[in-house]
């Protein structure tokens, strides 16, 4: 909306409510427009779509229908969201208290990309962000640490799954995983991008687990696992079980 003018879609939402009020209270145009000093002509110009409504016209119909005919504006309804808890639509519209069983620290389990044999773990922070009004999530601990990534959680209804996403400069990383298992362990895929020679980059995708850092017990270990290491069998276990359960399925023919 304009000072002076609503949109076509706006003028089109505040007709609809105009002519629903006229329907339910059984009063005329000429009526409304006596009553909201306007002439019977802007009224049925508006209505029909002829004319937008003006901001003046909007004032003078809802002072006299009682009614708010305009739509808070989007950085209101944004404010009103964080002060809600209510992460953006863009990452499902979920609010705070029905994600807290996901904030936590956890132990991250992939294959290396240089040699799948060996393990790749490092830490996993996931909370609420309250001037962003959403989850987000903070990777440390890894060994290579220029690589190290943070980002949004997108938790949508319709999929079920959960999306950790990274955006630098319309560069994207993004993680697809299950809600947890009764132990708190997420399993999906990771699609990213492996650094090669030089400046060479390779999009790559991968089995990825999060595993809570209180179900691992102890010091999780942390680093590129090699076959001997102590922790290597318990996480490898895990990474099988993306694969064979499936909570992920790469299609390689």
């Amino acid at each position: 909306m304009t000072d002076q003018t609503l949109s076509v879609e706006d003028n089109d939402a505040v007709a609809d409510i105009v002519r629903e009020a006229l329907a339910r209270r059984r009063i005329t145009r000429q009526y409304l427009a006596d009553q909201a000093k306007i002439s019977l002509s802007t009224l049925e110009k508006a209505l029909s779509g002829q004319r937008p409504f003006t901001l003046a016209s909007i004032v003078r119909l809802e002072a006299a229908l009682g009614l708010t005919l305009r739509k808070p504006s989007s950085a209101k309804q944004a404010a009103a969201a964080r002060h809600a808890g209510i992460a953006p639509e863009e990452l499902g519209s979920y609010a705070r208290r029905a994600v807290s069983w996901i904030e936590d620290d956890y132990v991250t389990v992939r294959p290396s990309f240089s040699n799948p044999d060996s393990i790749y773990a490092y830490r996993t922070s996931i909370a609420w962000h309250d001037e962003r009004s959403h989850l987000v999530f903070r990777e440390s601990e890894r060994v290579d640490a220029a690589f190290t990534q943070n980002g949004s959680v997108s938790i949508p209804h319709q999929s079920g799954y959960i999306y950790l996403i990274t955006n630098k400069s319309g560069q994207y990383r993004f993680i697809i995983i299950s809600r947890p298992t009764i132990a708190g362990e997420m399993f999906g895929i990771l699609t990213t991008l492996q650094s090669g020679r030089g400046m060479s980059l390779m999009p790559v995708s991968t089995p990825i687990v999060y595993v809570p850092v209180k179900t691992i017990g102890g010091d999780p270990a942390f680093g590129r696992i090699e076959k001997g290491h102590q922790a290597y069998g318990k996480y490898r276990g895990f990474v099988t079980r993306a694969l064979e359960e499936p909570f992920a399925l790469l299609i390689t023919k």
